[in-house]
C-alpha cells in the first residue's frame, strides 16, 4: 500500500467524518485545496484509488455546503453547476466531479449516451476510464431519494459500491407480476446510458433477482423526491 495515497484518501474520508459529526472542517478544506495538482495523479494511480477520493469528496461537500445554506436548494441547476470546491487549486461544481470525472465526461442531458465535446485538461488527466453506474448508487446529492452516504475506502470500494446498489434498488425496485411492470429508480432512465440502456436494466434486475428470470416486464420509472434530506448516512 502507497502511504501517500492512504494519504490523502484518508484526507477526504476525515472531511466526510468531520462533517458527518459537526466539528471545524477548515483545516481539511485548506489541505484539500492547496495541494499541488501532481497529488492528484501521482497519488491517485488506479480506478479504485480514484472512485473513493471524488466520492467522498462530492458527497462531503454537499452536505457542508446545504448545512451552511439550505436555501441553495431552492435553484438546484445553478447549486450543481457553481464551482464552489477547491480540490488542488481547481475550482470544480458538483456537475464537474460528477458528470466530468466520475462519468468520464459525459454530457449532462444526454441520458449517459454522449460525452462532451471539449472536456477541460484538468478533467482530461483525472477523470476515469468509463462510467461505473454503480457510482448512481453511491452519490448523495442532498435529496430524499438519494442513496446513503458511505465512507468509501480503495481497498474495498468494490464490495461497497455492490452493497450500495443492492441496498437501493432493493428498496426502490418493484416488480408487479400481475400487471407485468417493474418500477425502477428514475435514475435508470435519466443515466440509461451508463446502465447499458434497456436491455442493461433488464440484465441488473435479473442478476440481483428483483425481475424473474427471463422476464421483461414494462418498465416504469418511480417518481424522484427533491425534498432536502441531510445526514443521511449508512453508518
Amino acid at each position: 500500500m502507497k502511504l501517500l495515497v492512504y494519504g490523502l484518501i484518508i484526507l477526504s474520508q476525515q472531511l466526510l467524518l468531520k462533517v458527518k459529526t459537526g466539528e471545524d472542517t477548515r483545516s481539511l478544506q485548506d489541505s484539500i485545496a492547496s495541494m499541488p495538482a501532481s497529488a492528484l495523479t501521482d497519488e491517485l494511480n488506479t480506478e479504485d484509488e480514484k472512485l473513493a477520493f471524488w466520492l467522498n469528496i462530492y458527497n462531503a461537500n454537499i452536505q457542508l455546503q446545504l448545512k451552511d445554506s439550505a436555501a441553495k436548494y431552492t435553484n438546484r441547476t445553478k447549486f450543481f453547476k457553481t464551482k464552489s470546491i477547491t480540490v488542488a487549486g481547481k475550482k470544480l461544481s458538483f456537475d464537474d466531479i460528477e458528470h466530468g470525472i466520475l462519468r468520464h465526461s459525459k454530457s449532462k442531458l444526454s441520458l449517459g449516451y454522449f460525452n462532451k465535446w471539449f472536456p477541460g485538461k484538468f478533467e482530461r488527466q483525472h477523470r476515469l476510464q468509463k462510467a461505473d453506474y454503480r457510482i448512481h448508487f453511491a452519490l448523495n446529492c442532498g435529496a430524499a431519494s438519494c442513496p446513503p452516504i458511505a465512507f468509501y475506502k480503495p481497498e474495498i470500494i468494490n464490495k461497497q459500491l455492490d452493497l450500495a446498489t443492492n441496498n437501493y434498488l432493493q428498496q426502490e425496485v418493484a416488480f408487479d407480476s400481475t400487471a407485468n411492470t417493474v418500477t425502477v429508480p428514475k435514475l435508470m432512465l435519466w443515466f440509461k446510458g451508463d446502465f447499458g440502456g434497456k436491455r442493461g436494466v433488464y440484465s441488473i434486475l435479473h442478476k440481483m433477482q428483483l425481475i424473474p428470470a427471463n422476464a421483461r416486464p414494462k418498465i416504469k420509472y418511480k417518481e424522484y423526491s427533491w425534498t432536502l434530506m441531510l445526514n443521511n448516512y449508512s453508518q
